[in-house]
């Protein structure tokens, strides 16, 4: 049986094919060639279309069809990946009402910060381990107080993944790790938040069915299959945000193993089984892809908005289109340091780990004397670099000491220079691998097809490579005065 993954990203939808017998990748495309547009209508604000989501990735099964290095008539079972707690509403014809307002939109901090007051600190960090935040229950908050016509016309909220599902099957459901992404469920009561849904004054009957994560969450569509073609009798078998999806894919799934990603933003996420927290609410944590209510497997998530999004920026703006291999090839040149040019990523929204502050990228020390293009692309990835150091100090103040941490050989991470700078200003040790996230997902819907266990659905696998940290102090130093620059602005 073949197994089809599909990673909804912020940028682009990842399609990936893999043979369940060997658990071997057969192919991965990419569409669109050119990146997503987020649409900001206002400073902080941030949406993408659900249905131009839906679009992209029929082109980009039709596109992976058409390598013709596979038979679409095997595909027995689709797996979904997609950016996290975005916000997709529908009525009951199952039509969107409204684009989605997505993982890095700010306009709902104010709303979330008065409902971790009013409900209770202690009993919202206790409960849904985590500040009502800026999170998915926030944004359908502010389209309740901003958009009471749109508000009355829902019928189901979801999160991206069960959108597409809903597309792909015409079935709407969803998971105890959505509803925790959303800020939607307790964990001490094992249901949807009584406290938020108070608070908010929402209805229960909003909310899809809650499936397991890897389970049927329904069978493809006929009209759909025929357009696609796939077998009409392919059942979706596994959803999954990016995030717990990454590290189902680097096989992170047991307490104590972390994981790390670099896309449009940065990642750190470690496996917890306790129900922990963060006392500032600077990271998060949610019910993991192997969550249940009797096996507690919980996903410890440090985000940074501002990561690869800044690199792309550099990429269009400093560097005039040059690709990302030519600028780490010049950024190589310079030395550790950058000769004093110091930047601080965080260009795109709010930052959880910076107290819901958005502080916005900063350049600082421009010696124009010295200072080349080279030295920006060198402290862009150095800056990004240093902000994964400060969230991991963060984290590991939360009890979270990973001894190797796991990422894949793309994105930021396909950069040498990232790479050396992330092991050592980390101190970590590096192990990575070929996984995409969409091939996560054909392996989340290989388990939930049952056709391999979560325990055996790596055993054909092996690391690229470990690199190991070499050159801590000379890093550190740098750090240090990085982290100075950064505490200026809090």
């Amino acid at each position: 049986m073949l197994l089809l993954g599909i990673d909804l990203g912020t940028s682009s939808i990842k399609v990936s094919v893999i043979d369940s017998a060997t658990q071997k990748s057969l192919c991965t495309v990419q569409y669109p060639d050119t990146e997503t547009i987020i649409i900001a209508e206002q400073a902080g604000w941030a949406e993408q279309s659900p249905d131009l989501w839906w679009e992209n990735i029929q082109q980009a099964i039709l596109k992976a069809h058409a390598l013709k290095v596979y038979d679409p008539a095997k595909i027995g079972a689709i797996g979904i990946a997609y950016q996290m707690h975005g916000l997709v509403l529908v009525d009951k014809q199952q039509k969107v009402i409204r684009n989605s307002i997505i993982w890095c939109d700010s306009r709902a901090v104010e709303i979330g910060n008065n409902a971790f007051e009013i409900i209770g600190k202690e009993k919202c960090l206790s409960d849904l381990l985590n500040s009502p935040g800026n999170f998915t229950a926030s944004k359908l908050a502010w389209v309740k107080q901003n958009e009471p016509d749109v508000f009355e016309k829902i019928d189901k909220v979801m999160l991206p993944g069960d959108f597409i599902a809903m597309k792909l099957t015409g079935e709407i459901g969803t998971s105890i790790s959505a509803l925790s992404e959303g800020i939607f469920w307790d964990f001490k009561k094992n249901e949807l938040s009584k406290d938020v849904f108070r608070h908010y004054g929402f209805d229960t009957d909003i909310i899809p069915k809650i499936l397991p994560v890897f389970s049927e969450h329904g069978q493809l569509d006929q009209a759909v299959a025929a357009k696609l073609s796939l077998h009409p009798g392919t059942v979706v078998t596994y959803k999954s945000g990016d995030q717990p999806n990454n590290a189902l894919s680097l096989n992170v799934l047991n307490p104590g193993e972390v994981a790390a990603s670099g896309g449009t933003s940065g990642v750190i996420y470690g496996v917890s089984d306790e129900l922990t927290y963060d006392p500032k609410s600077r990271i998060n944590t949610f019910a993991h892809v192997n969550y249940t209510t009797d096996l507690k497997r919980l996903g410890v998530l440090l985000c940074i908005n501002g990561t690869g999004i800044l690199n792309r920026w550099i990429k269009d703006v400093v560097a005039s289109g040059s690709s990302y291999s030519t600028m780490n090839a010049e950024a190589a040149k310079i030395p550790v340091g950058s000769q004093g040019l110091k930047i601080l990523p965080f260009g795109n929204g709010a930052e959880r780990m910076l107290n819901n502050r958005n502080i916005r990228a900063h350049f600082h020390h421009i010696d124009l004397n010295i200072h080349s293009a080279p030295h920006i692309f060198r402290a862009v990835q150095e800056g990004i670099a240093f902000a994964f150091r400060y969230g991991l100090d963060i984290m590991r103040e939360n009890g979270m000491n990973p001894s190797l941490i796991r990422a894949g050989h793309s994105s930021m991470f396909s950069s040498e220079l990232f790479i050396e700078a992330f092991v050592n200003s980390c101190g970590v040790p590096l192990e990575l691998h070929s996984n995409e996230g969409s091939i996560g997902a054909a392996i989340g819907a290989g388990i939930g097809k049952g056709e391999f266990t979560a325990e055996n659905a790596f055993s054909n696998v092996r690391a690229l490579k470990i690199v190991e940290p070499k050159r801590v102090s000379e890093y550190d130093v740098v750090y240090q005065e990085w982290k100075k620059l950064l505490e200026m602005h809090l």
